[in-house]
């Protein structure tokens, strides 16, 4: 696979953006409150593809933590997930939170948005738009787009933990109607709120690294033909030593490809 790196300008080119967002540098542990959605909020899954062994990809990620912070979109409630890729690895740094899973899921999303390499950072909203920092107009005008268009009910019941085994996670799925003209999958995530990293080698050796809603597994738990819906529960294992309390789920429907996004919904475990 060949990289492909694109110049990233500073964040504050989002000051030009009409969004109300605020772009302070990472932020530690205990100020990291992500904004809970309303009911009536539209929901925009934000993908970003990264690595920590590229150096452009720090002020992505660092982009993504701001979108899920502050949630800048009045009406709007934006689900990230940060996928961590693996081509990076042979530059002198293993990033931790990559997976074959997630760089095939780039590969995949590369051909229908007509990409010839994957690259990072790179950023896929809706499964169908993809953006990157040199163009702060063309942000606005994917995510007021994702906004506008209309989006099936997905519901996450509550989480919860096996007593005998913390390390299994369930929940119950269900959806809305399919009422689109094309089939679709479900998909669940499991990320981690939040993580850090110190990096010993590769471009961003000696580099402090902060990511939000790091995607440690990500599973179709079914299909959701034109015309019906979907219910169901669902039961993940956490990798060894997560902390339950550092964990989200997330759900959405997607046309295959992977391809449009239907709809979506995120959860945390009772605290």
């Amino acid at each position: 696979m060949v990289r492909r790196n694109r110049a990233l300008r500073s964040l504050l080119i989002l000051i030009s953006l009409s969004l109300p967002l605020a772009c302070p540098a990472q932020t530690s542990t205990s100020e990291h409150k992500p904004a809970d959605p309303s009911t009536n909020d539209v929901p925009i899954l934000v993908e970003l593809f990264t690595s920590e062994g590229c150096s452009s990809c720090p002020p992505a990620d660092s982009f993504l933590e701001n979108l899920d912070v502050h949630q800048p979109l009045t009406g709007a409630h934006l689900i990230v997930l940060s996928e961590h890729v693996t081509y990076w690895d042979h530059e002198g740094w293993k990033d931790p939170n990559a997976s074959p899973a997630l760089t095939n899921r780039q590969s995949s999303y590369e051909k229908v948005l007509g990409e010839k390499d994957s690259y990072t950072p790179q950023f896929v909203v809706d499964g169908t738009q993809e953006f990157s920092f040199a163009n702060s107009s063309h942000i606005k005008e994917i995510l007021l787009k994702a906004k506008d268009a209309p989006k099936l009910s997905v519901h996450i019941g509550e989480i919860t933990f096996d007593p005998a085994n913390p390390t299994v996670l369930r929940a119950h799925v269900d959806t809305d109607t399919n009422s689109g003209k094309h089939n679709a999958d479900v998909y669940v995530a499991v990320a981690l709120d939040h993580v850090e990293s110190q990096v010993l080698r590769g471009e961003n050796s000696g580099r402090h690294l902060v990511h939000v809603a790091v995607v440690q597994t990500l599973q179709k738990i079914g299909k959701l033909p034109k015309g019906q819906s979907l219910a169901t529960d669902v039961q993940l294992a956490l990798k060894p030593g997560t902390d339950p309390s550092n964990v989200r789920l997330i759900a959405f429907v997607q046309e295959p490809g992977p391809g449009k996004l239907l709809g979506a919904a995120v959860r945390k475990p009772a605290s």
